[in-house]
């Protein structure tokens, strides 16, 4: 029986997984969250939406002969990749996730981890800065808890509401983005301090240098906690699982 994918989609990575399986002639669907207005357009057809948990998901899966699935959302998406670790498991569908390593702190850097979110928010609880918030808009309202701060938000969409922060700027641009553009944006805005998930990867690790050559702190959140699955890192590799290419597994782990 030939393959049938599920790519649940979003990332960069995602976007390079779609092509390679296009290229190869393998079937699939890409699903978007439908938090971006015009996502990427991709080579293979694309739904938008949620599927309405785990039974939606196992349901959706059935009904349309779903052979494989990858997990390729964003790190984090939690909930999404918990959700696909148990509808896999219950319809007895391979599932395997292509993910991004996380950054490391390298020498210059001046990182202070949180756990998630409100870790990020309780930080901000200081004199009044201007801080670039490089987490996406869903949860931007969260940090009006300190409305003494500037925010730079650079967004892929406007906003779709007035803002809850009294002196902030938007920039509305999609990425990826190179290190001199972010030098420009920060010193452009004055920056004194950014906060950032953990996204990882390279399409997103120009703020990161940025910051690391500005000498200016980091508030890092932390990935959220997942389920043990199969995990790679390479469209090459998500090939090798399904057996249309020989694996070239040499420094590569397949493990969680």
């Amino acid at each position: 029986m030939s393959a049938n994918l599920l790519v649940l989609g979003g990332t960069t990575e995602a976007t390079a997984l779609c092509r390679t399986l296009s290229d190869n002639a393998i079937c699939g669907v890409v699903s978007y969250a439908g938090r971006v207005e015009k996502p990427v357009q991709q080579p293979l057809p694309q739904r938008v939406g949620g599927f309405g948990g785990v039974a939606g998901l196992v349901a959706y899966v059935r009904a349309h002969g779903v052979t494989h699935v990858v997990d390729a959302t964003h790190p984090f998406a939690a909930q999404m990749s918990r959700n696909a670790v148990s509808a896999c498991a219950e319809a007895g569908v391979p599932l395997i996730a292509l993910t991004r390593a996380p950054w490391q702190a390298q020498s210059g850097d001046r990182w202070t981890h949180v756990p998630d979110i409100a870790g990020a928010v309780s930080a901000l609880k200081r004199p009044a800065a201007r801080v670039m918030l490089a987490i996406g808009r869903m949860h931007l309202n969260d940090f009006a808890a300190h409305p003494q701060h500037f925010y730079l938000l650079r967004l892929v969409d406007a906003p779709d509401s007035v803002l809850p922060f009294p002196d902030h700027a938007v920039v509305q641009a999609r990425g990826p983005f190179t290190v001199a553009d972010d030098l420009a944006l920060m010193r452009h805005h004055k920056i004194d301090l950014l906060v950032s998930k953990n996204a990882g990867g390279a399409g997103a690790a120009a703020k990161i240098a940025a910051a690391r050559r500005l000498g200016l702190p980091v508030i890092m959140i932390d990935r959220p906690a997942l389920p043990d699955r199969l995990e790679a890192h390479t469209p090459q590799e998500i090939l090798a699982w399904l057996g249309h290419s020989k694996p070239d597994l040499a420094g590569t782990d397949l493990g969680v």
